[in-house]
């Protein structure tokens, strides 16, 4: 039987870090970043020899989703993708002592050697198109944001050339008819999709969810792996707090980490502030907090976090939104 590469890679933000067992009894080591460029290399330290290879990465649920896609797209690559909790215990049964980046990448690189290998199986194609749809649409708000900025710096000049206010308005209304069509191609992915037609319409039965952030949120939470529980969706879109703590001198505020998906936080920001004003048992949750010292942004922030508890619930159980879950007293 022809040896096979194997490779564990420890996926971070930034950085990859590798362990590649190329079959001749020498582990070489090595960090890639975590980008487009970086797949690409690393891909190319896996099939430069024309041997077929193995890859065992953690499902993370925030960095690795993009990488596994890369690497699942080339020739004589497999790509596994392992439970946390099966690495978790796999490592503490091999006797590891330390957990840094590097033994990590080895613990994978051994799990792949000694384990059944499953392989991974990306998202539907629907679902990859959806979130392209919504990234790309994403993309052309924060566009249109800074043309409606540098028009209203431009208009507040005089000296400003009324062609160039023109151009900058030709150019907005041009993104927003950009935007009106990906958007209604995202709707179209979403219809033939029974799966995702069924959670879109979950999500926009809460009062504050309207299409668009529908479109972002489950283009975002459609591509995590499904046994991820609600407070790792927390965790993933970097609404978990973060404390700042040191000694006895320092007691800062609690804040939220931000470390995860900044598309899923955003898309949840106007929907918590909606229904913070118009879902009857989400103003009580919110009111409840300001009436226990909360700052209106702490509020708001853990209405974000309950939002997507529920939103978690509403995929699992199949149900539309009910406020006496969110909030058991009434408002």
């Amino acid at each position: 039987m022809k040896k096979r590469m194997l490779c564990g890679i420890d996926v971070g933000s930034r950085q990859l870090v590798v362990a590649i067992d190329p079959g001749t009894g020498a582990i070489w080591e090595g960090t890639f970043s975590n980008d487009a460029a970086g797949h690409r290399n690393l891909i190319r330290r896996l099939t430069r020899t024309g041997t077929a290879a193995r890859v065992c990465v953690e499902a993370t649920g925030i960095y690795h989703l993009d990488l596994c896609l890369a690497l699942a797209q080339a020739k004589r690559i497999e790509v596994m993708v392992a439970n946390p909790r099966a690495t978790k215990d796999f490592a503490r049964a091999q006797l590891q002592r330390s957990k840094t980046d590097r033994t990590d990448a080895h613990s994978l690189l051994e799990f792949v050697r000694r384990m059944d290998f499953e392989a991974w199986e990306p998202p539907r194609a629907s679902i990859l198109a959806l979130r392209a749809f919504s990234r790309r649409i994403q993309a052309l708000l924060v566009t249109r944001a800074q043309e409606k900025n540098r028009l209203h710096a431009d208009e507040s000049v005089e000296a400003t050339p009324r062609a160039i206010r023109e151009s900058i308005d030709r150019h907005i209304d041009a993104i927003n008819g950009e935007i009106e069509s990906l958007t209604q191609s995202a709707l179209a992915e979403v219809r033939v999709d029974e799966d995702l037609a069924r959670r879109f319409a979950h999500l926009i039965s809460v009062k504050g969810i309207a299409e668009a952030s529908a479109i972002t949120l489950l283009a975002e939470l459609s591509v995590l792996p499904v046994d991820m529980s609600a407070r790792q969706w927390v965790a993933h879109a970097g609404l978990d707090p973060k404390h700042n703590e040191s000694g006895t001198s320092v007691q800062g505020a609690v804040r939220i980490s931000k470390i995860g998906n900044r598309h899923l936080r955003a898309a949840l920001f106007l929907p918590a502030m909606v229904a913070s004003r118009h879902e009857p048992r989400v103003r009580a949750f919110y009111e409840k907090l300001l009436a226990r010292g909360k700052k209106p942004m702490q509020a708001l922030v853990a209405v974000m976090r309950k939002l997507l508890h529920a939103v978690h619930g509403m995929f699992q159980y199949d149900s539309d939104f009910d406020g006496t879950r969110f909030l058991a007293e009434g408002p």
